[in-house]
């Protein structure tokens, strides 16, 4: 980090992005991380309800798919609507993961 400062700079994202592309590292982390799954599961949900993200809008984007007269309009709005849901909640959580990493460097400072 950036001498006097808590927050990364962008370079230091970069490099540690790239770091996790590393398959050996990735399963590292997924392994670190994997028996807190039901609690990180229960705060992204959180997050993306208390965000607004889930609630008429969703609902009615979920309609509007399933109404879809012809199937392949109904499939390509289908898609679009996972990968936006996807996108969504990838943003999410790595929010919360980030936040995460805040709290527990915030523990180890004296």
């Amino acid at each position: 980090m950036a001498a006097g400062s808590t927050e990364p700079t962008e370079d230091e994202v970069e490099a540690a992005l790239a770091a996790l592309s590393e398959p050996e590292r990735f399963r590292v982390a997924e392994q670190r991380v994997a028996r807190f799954v039901p609690e990180l599961q229960h705060i992204l949900g959180q997050a993306l309800r208390e965000g607004g993200w889930f609630d008429e809008a969703h609902e009615s984007q979920l309609r509007k798919v399933a109404g879809a007269a012809d199937e392949e309009d109904r499939l390509a709005a289908l898609r679009t609507l996972l990968a936006e849901e996807t996108r969504l909640g990838m943003l999410v959580g790595v929010a919360v993961g980030w936040e995460l990493g805040r709290e527990l460097e915030r523990r180890d400072d004296p």
